[in-house]
């Protein structure tokens, strides 16, 4: 049996709407955590001192979208801000790894 040129098991998608690259996404979660801050009333350094970080900066590079909240101080960092620690680890899924977010939750990421 002859193959057809280009037919394949898995074909590939039609190209979408172009989704938010990486850079676009963790700003969008920097957005959304500097709310959250401005929400429970704590400057970037208060937050800094009670997640035990040296410097404040980080806070800022996190809410700038240069950097990602890390994942051993997640619960830490939503506790902080009065949130639920599995729907704050859950939301920032979204951003930070949507295809993850989508495989898990199976719903179009932000």
């Amino acid at each position: 049996m002859k193959r057809v040129k280009h037919q394949d098991v898995f074909t590939e998608r039609p190209p979408a709407k172009a989704a938010p690259d990486a850079k676009q996404l963790r700003k969008l979660a920097g957005d959304w955590l500097k709310q959250r801050r401005a929400d429970a009333q704590l400057s970037q350094a208060d937050l800094a001192a009670r997640l035990g970080l040296k410097y404040y900066t980080f806070i800022s590079q996190v809410e700038n979208g240069f950097s990602r909240v890390p994942t051993e101080i997640m619960g830490a960092w939503a506790r902080e801000l009065g949130l639920e620690q599995a729907a704050f680890a859950r939301h920032l899924l979204m951003y930070y790894e949507p295809e993850m977010y989508r495989l898990l939750f199976g719903a179009e990421s932000k």
